[in-house]
């Protein structure tokens, strides 16, 4: 199954070679850390390569790992919605490698283009509504008493 926020299937070809247009390629190393929560928003990447563990800090245990994201989907979304502070921690889980984008930049050709700042704002929404589902999952796998109930 191909996710709703794999940069192939959220973003028209134009609007994603658009996009293309600035991306930079990088690499991490597994066991990188590519941003931590709470910490400035100023770029997000689509993994070429690899996988990144999203994860959140939880008082008095180590950080629970919400979501795993590989090749083609949009890893950070907190760039995109003021006060540009990440939401979540990720980091490389094994090696990765990515297109990265400077937010500034991208939100400028949101708002000079809004066609294109359309497409962009549902691409990084539906990232922002698969994330917070499987964050709520896994926090309930993780502390619940039942878990989440939903089936493996």
């Amino acid at each position: 199954m191909t996710s709703t926020t794999n940069l192939a299937v959220a973003l028209p070809a134009a609007q994603r070679e658009r996009l293309m247009r600035i991306a930079r390629e990088v690499s991490f190393d597994a066991g990188a850390r590519l941003f931590e929560e709470g910490r400035r928003a100023d770029r997000f990447w689509i993994v070429r390569t690899g996988t990144v563990a999203l994860d959140l800090h939880v008082p008095g245990r180590r950080a629970a790992v919400v979501a795993s994201l590989g090749q083609g989907e949009l890893v950070g979304w907190s760039w995109h919605f003021p006060p540009h502070v990440w939401h979540l921690g990720g980091e490389a889980m094994s090696p990765v490698r990515a297109f990265e984008f400077d937010a500034e930049a991208v939100r400028a050709m949101c708002a000079q283009d809004a066609g294109f700042g359309r497409a962009i704002a549902v691409w990084v929404g539906r990232a922002v509504a698969d994330r917070l589902h499987a964050s709520r999952v896994r926090l309930l796998d993780l502390y619940a008493p039942y878990g989440s109930g939903s089936p493996a």
